[in-house]
């Protein structure tokens, strides 16, 4: 009798024991809202979508494309997102004013400059930009040397490339893959060597998501590492999937200036230096934040 007692006891906590572990995956919510806007960058991650990476690995990720970066930054303040990619310059300014956010993943993106037709080469030049602005940071860097830059400050994206197509610019600095959409209506795209390691651009999260959502970031990094080695190898999947997910025109496919994309790794302490020092320049006023309370490597391959 005993042994029939013992025997269904072991048996009953084997079968527990095996519901359990087949349920707690089933049961567990894994999910994450994240913000991005449209350009090269989101793409290893419209990618692993695609592919059903995120799927694999038991996470729901909810993306949001933001064509303001305005709104972007409501709805991260607001806890509306977990995380965001984000310019290095809001970043700063974000961090020095108190909110809680870290990089967990430097993001590459492209940035051409977008020449107006019937161009001619002249020492000074209108250039349309965002006045505290990766558009600015990177037209001081690139053009600074070599002419004398009007700056022309207009925040949309949009309206500045209608200002080019309409003669009223010389210049502007249009990221990838608006940029060739310009260029399919007759405007030519210049290329200037970027010799830093990193593009003024990120992935970020909250610390709130990064406290209580540390599963479903490290799984997030996983399936974005993942679709940067299948873009490594060919990149023709990720272009279709930008011109789907933005609905842009089919024929800038092969157009698109991509960037080479790198696994998750964060900035460099001298890159995000650099880019302090641009801001306190801009702005005149001092930017307190250290390099270890801007970043967290746990995710970094």
């Amino acid at each position: 009798m005993k042994k029939t007692i013992t025997l269904l006891i072991l048996t009953t906590a084997v079968l527990t024991i095996g519901c359990s572990t087949i349920n707690y995956a089933e049961a567990e919510d894994l999910s994450l809202k994240i913000g991005l806007m449209p350009a090269v960058d989101s793409a290893p991650i419209f990618l692993a979508e695609e592919k059903g990476y995120f799927a694999e690995l038991g996470l729901d990720v909810d993306m949001q494309i933001y064509r303001n970066a305005n709104n972007r930054q409501t709805a991260l303040q607001s806890g509306a997102l977990d995380g965001a990619i984000t310019d290095l310059i809001a970043f700063i300014n974000n961090v020095n004013n108190g909110f809680g956010i870290k990089i967990t993943t430097s993001t590459d993106g492209s940035f051409p400059f977008l020449v107006k037709k019937d161009f001619k080469e002249k020492d000074k030049i209108e250039i349309g930009m965002m006045k505290v602005s990766v558009s600015n940071f990177l037209s001081e860097k690139f053009l600074a040397d070599k002419y004398e830059l009007k700056k022309i400050y207009i925040p949309a994206i949009p309206a500045r490339l209608e200002m080019i197509a309409a003669g009223q610019l010389d210049m502007a600095i249009i990221p990838e893959p608006m940029a060739s959409m310009g260029e399919l209506r007759g405007l030519k795209k210049r290329f200037y060597e970027n010799k830093d390691e990193f593009m003024p651009e990120a992935m970020i999260f909250t610390e709130t998501a990064l406290k209580n959502k540390e599963k479903e970031i490290e799984l997030f990094h996983r399936a974005y590492n993942k679709a940067v080695e299948d873009i490594k190898k060919d990149d023709a999947w990720a272009r279709k999937v930008l011109i789907a997910r933005l609905e842009l025109n089919p024929k800038i496919e092969g157009m698109i200036e991509m960037p080479e994309y790198h696994y998750s790794r964060v900035p460099s302490q001298e890159y995000m230096s650099e880019i302090i020092d641009w801001v306190e320049k801009v702005q005149n006023e001092i930017i307190d934040v250290k390099y270890e309370d801007m970043v967290e490597r746990k995710f970094n391959k």
